[in-house]
């Protein structure tokens, strides 16, 4: 009884132990199909956050192009600033012809320098108004047109370069393309509005026996696209830089945007009515305030036939609708700063509109002083600076109000 015993309990320990063994190399198995799929799907995500990190563009490029095109913002700004300064110190008529590459060096030698005097003495802002001017004097104005032609080149190249590295290592976007295009396009057509600007300044008027000067609506005309192209570099720029403000939408934010695109807009305009105040001398004339003379409203506000082109051609006119938009423009702002306190703007939101509201105040008593002080060419600079750096904390605002896309 005992022998047959011993041998059923040996065999079913056997069936066990074999059991048990084949348990374990089935649990084996599986954990290492497990840690296989594991380190698979790790190298997947691994590989998938290495492309994700590769793509262009990103936010990293994005603030890379933001950066750019508003240090190209800064150049535009400097040349219209050396555009102001050319125009107070009547320096733009000096070089009476326009070449790309040839005009990069200005004259060298003795006769050289000659010879641009006397091709500057053909023309009537010699004939007329310098008639004793000097090969010293001359010297001045040339080298003043020079600086302005040479900045706009150094523009040019600061716009067309970087776009087209950019391009090739693809950190635009299809719609950012179409923009750098315009951009870049904007910068040639700016060079030959000012050549268009300057040739009006340099033809016989006989009729005329006012002093030689560009066309007023030209000089607008190439301010207006300066500020345009200043306005849309810098607003492209600071959408891509900034990291936008998440809003509560409401109906006073809503109020609060359009209150400021239109004080943007009544800023540009004022500025852009400064180019006809600098093209007819307006500044000149009436220098007084808050009256015109002994007047508030002068009598010779109407004085040229028809009524409309008073507007653009009577320098009191010009003066006048100057001082209105600007006085409007200094209200707008005031508003909008008083109309923003209402609302939990933030931080930054708040910075810009406070900035905005002390230099309108800055540039409201330049111009005052400038008025009253007969045009200084310095203050007179200042105040043409002052109305670039107003339009540019209007920008500001208007992208920090900016509605972002869900």
């Amino acid at each position: 009884m005992l022998l047959p015993s011993l041998r059923f309990v040996a065999s079913c320990g056997c069936r066990n132990a074999g059991r048990g063994f084949q348990s374990q190399r089935t649990h084996l198995r599986q954990w290492v199909l497990k840690r296989g799929q594991t380190t698979s799907t790790l190298a997947v995500e691994t590989g998938t956050a290495q492309s994700a990190a590769a793509t262009v563009p990103n936010a990293a490029t994005n603030r890379i192009v933001g950066k750019w095109l508003v240090g190209c913002s800064g150049l535009v700004l400097g040349a219209v600033v050396l555009g102001g300064v050319t125009r107070l110190t009547e320096s733009g008529l000096s070089m009476v012809d326009w070449h790309l590459v040839k005009e990069m060096k200005p004259p060298q030698s003795q006769a050289e320098w000659e010879a641009e005097f006397a091709k500057y003495q053909q023309f009537p802002e010699f004939k007329i108004l310098n008639h004793d001017m000097t090969l010293t004097e001359f010297k001045f104005i040339f080298y003043m047109e020079w600086g302005h032609r040479m900045w706009g080149r150094l523009v040019g190249l600061a716009y067309i370069l970087p776009t087209m590295y950019f391009w090739r290592k693809g950190y635009f976007t299809r719609s950012m393309k179409g923009r750098v295009l315009g951009l870049c396009g904007f910068v040639f057509f700016q060079g030959l509005l000012g050549w268009y600007m300057v040739k009006s300044g340099l033809e016989e008027k006989p009729e005329s026996y006012d002093i030689p000067r560009v066309s007023q609506y030209r000089l607008a005309s190439h301010l207006g696209s300066a500020l345009l192209l200043y306005c849309a570099s810098l607003w492209t720029g600071l959408t891509l830089m900034l990291t936008p403000n998440q809003f509560v939408e409401t109906r006073r934010l809503t109020q609060l945007r359009r209150f400021a695109k239109g004080t943007g807009g009544l800023v540009f305009l004022t500025a852009l009515s400064g180019a006809f105040v600098a093209g007819l001398d307006a500044g000149l004339v009436y220098n007084s305030f808050p009256k015109m003379g002994d007047r508030w409203i002068p009598e010779d506000l109407l004085a040229f036939s028809p009524a409309l082109k008073n507007v653009f051609e009577n320098p009191t006119t010009v003066q006048f609708d100057h001082r209105i938009l600007a006085i409007s423009s200094l209200a707008a702002i005031t508003g909008l700063y008083f109309y923003s306190r209402r609302l939990l703007l933030p931080r930054r939101a708040k910075i810009a509109i406070g900035c905005l509201t002390a230099m309108a105040y800055t540039q409201v008593a330049l111009g005052i002083s400038t008025l009253l002080l007969y045009v200084p060419t310095p203050l007179a600079a200042t105040h043409q600076s002052g109305s670039v750096a107003l339009l540019t904390f209007a920008i500001w605002v208007l992208a920090e109000l900016r509605r972002v896309a869900k």
